[in-house]
């Protein structure tokens, strides 16, 4: 278990790189803004499901490969801009509208999460994050150096999705009363879709130096 004087620099560190805005982030606003905060939080769930998966490769050395090797680094990472872009694509060409807000929800929850996983899994920047700043708060003295990193990375996921269901909640106040509008519906069709666009964009960008 990590000392305490180093988890409370974690908790401080955390908190700042969590409410920064990202490509996690937005996404839950994009789904909240667009169906609801339901499908905000459900997205948030699915983030965090992504994280914990980054946690694990993180705890066995799966992140340290991905930093090693140029190959496996930018499949990961234009499979994911890949994926991001086409989903933003298609929401954009989508011209289906759904009868009610409970049919939406019904049909796209799953989708939402498991869209939410994926993006999170398949962004390598994460993976690279979590093994650049996870170890910083390790102390090989107080035991194995992977069930630290797991904690931490699980405290990590806990703290995040705390904060994007706070998100989700706030950015859903703000369409609640426009979802009866037909120039809304398209609004939210074109924004969530350049929102995803532009992630994947960004993913697929050179690292800045």
């Amino acid at each position: 278990m990590p000392i305490a004087s180093h988890l409370n620099l974690f908790f401080i560190a955390a908190v700042v790189l969590i409410i920064t805005p990202g490509p996690d982030m937005l996404y839950v606003i994009a789904r909240s803004i667009g169906q609801g905060k339901v499908a905000g939080v459900v997205s948030a769930c699915g983030i965090f499901v992504g994280i914990l998966v980054h946690t694990l490769a993180a705890a066995i050395g799966l992140s340290a490969l991905l930093m090693a090797s140029a190959l496996a680094y930018n499949i990961v990472k234009y499979a994911g801009a890949a994926y991001l872009i086409y989903l933003g694509i298609r929401n954009i060409l989508s011209h289906q509208q759904q009868s009610t807000r409970t049919t939406l929800q019904k049909s796209s929850l799953t989708t939402t999460f498991s869209q939410g996983v994926l993006s999170s899994v398949l962004n390598p920047k994460l993976a690279l994050f979590f093994i650049a700043f996870l170890p910083q708060f390790v102390e090989p003295t107080q035991g194995r150096i992977g069930l630290q990193i797991a904690t931490l990375g699980l405290i990590f996921d806990v703290m995040t999705i705390l904060c994007f269901v706070f998100v989700a909640l706030l950015s859903s106040s703000f369409s609640d009363w426009l979802q009866n509008s037909s120039g809304w519906r398209n609004f939210q069709r074109w924004f969530t879709g350049s929102v995803l666009v532009g992630l994947g964009v960004r993913l697929a960008l050179p690292e800045q130096r």
